[in-house]
């Protein structure tokens, strides 16, 4: 399902970046900056409009008060004072890596063996399932009270 337009006017690269970037260090082991980098990098292309799109279908399945504009007002409240905040560091699961993994193949951090994983359909469908995962924690920290 395509997101309408404002989402990606709020929920920026650079949002979206700090939201996830927590656990992404913390899952590499990096500092924030390194891991600020790579997200960035691995989020310059689809990677990110995937994520979004996934994040809006969340979004609306979680909510039946809430029409198009009103959820968009609640992510455009969250973020409004604070847009770059960190999210909080997510426990890792199957699907969490299989998102990380996906970003270190968009960054080309990950191994040889990962890519072919990746591109079996058991790969596939991990990859599909994390992003779906990733997409309801970022939904999640779009749209939580301050």
């Amino acid at each position: 399902m395509p997101f309408p337009p404002r989402l990606a006017h709020l929920a920026t690269k650079a949002v979206v970046v700090a939201k996830l970037g927590p656990t992404y260090a913390e899952a590499h082991r990096l500092d924030a900056e390194e891991s600020a980098q790579r997200l960035s990098s691995a989020l310059a292309g689809p990677l990110l409009t995937s994520l979004l799109e996934a994040t809006w279908t969340q979004m609306l399945g979680s909510t039946k008060r809430l029409k198009e504009e009103g959820l968009l007002e609640k992510v455009a409240t969250t973020l409004s004072d604070r847009p770059q905040r960190p999210g909080k560091v997510a426990s890792l699961t199957p699907g969490w890596s299989a998102f990380l993994v996906l970003v270190d193949l968009e960054v080309g951090t990950a191994s040889d063996a990962a890519r072919r994983v990746m591109e079996s359909d058991e790969g596939r469908k991990r990859a599909a399932a994390g992003l779906t995962e990733v997409a309801g924690f970022l939904a999640h920290e779009l749209t939580r009270g301050k």
